[in-house]
């Protein structure tokens, strides 16, 4: 699974390469005002059935994003991801009650609205602007997960948090990298047995299961912003 989700990334920046090339040039004074793009990556769990390796499960994650640039600082990004995740409690040092072991693997699909703060004026061109072409970013929101564990559909929020980096290939087109760390507000993402194995009573900070996300995107701008507008009678 991780060679083809490999194989896949290299074909996403082989693409971006193609669109750096193949795009229309762009003067210094072009601004825009929205980036669309996807990506691919790997996702990680942290829960009853994996207490402490992050990476011991490696799935697999794709990703949409529609992205509203507000300014070379300050983005708003919606985004999709479907994803899958697993995790077996054989692997871990912990016991369960009467020795018993859980393991299990889902898909999940998330809808998400995330706040991303860049540490450089991200753009190419105009000088005084003082943009840079990198730039690494925070990255805060609020998502909606779904999946589906032991035959039944199952709902809740998350909190993703986490950081990036974007790199201007060209004007218009963009290339990222990605790590979120989602806690979710459900303790039965790993499935209904594993919601409290310890007969501890769930509370927000024990017993919810995390998400990451790890993905490699690219993304195109478009719908100039109106720099100077002239107005004529």
């Amino acid at each position: 699974m991780l060679e083809k989700v490999i194989r896949h990334i290299i074909a996403v920046v082989m693409l971006a390469v193609l669109l750096s090339q193949s795009a229309m040039p762009a003067s210094a004074q072009e601004d825009y005002r929205f980036d669309i793009g996807g990506g691919l990556g790997m996702t990680g769990y942290l829960g009853d059935a994996n207490t402490s390796t992050l990476w011991g499960h490696p799935g697999w994650d794709a990703e949409a994003l529609l992205r509203y640039i507000a300014n070379p600082r300050w983005a708003f990004k919606t985004n999709f991801y479907v994803g899958q995740i697993s995790g077996d409690s054989a692997d871990m040092t912990n016991v369960f009650p009467d020795n018993q072991t859980f393991k299990f693997k889902t898909t999940f699909y998330e809808l998400g609205e995330m706040v991303e703060f860049n540490f450089f004026n991200y753009g190419m061109g105009e000088r005084y602007r003082k943009l840079k072409r990198i730039s690494p970013y925070i990255a805060a929101g609020l998502s909606f997960m779904v999946w589906q564990t032991d035959g039944k559909a199952n709902f809740t929020m998350a909190i993703p948090l986490g950081v990036g980096v974007k790199y201007k290939l060209s004007p218009r087109v963009n290339l990222g990298f990605e790590f979120l760390m989602k806690k979710t507000f459900s303790d039965k993402v790993d499935g209904e047995q594993l919601s409290d194995p310890y007969g501890i009573k769930h509370a927000f900070m024990k017993n919810t299961d995390w998400v990451s996300t790890m993905s490699f995107t690219i993304s195109y701008e478009f719908s100039q912003r109106c720099r100077a507008c002239n107005y004529k009678e």
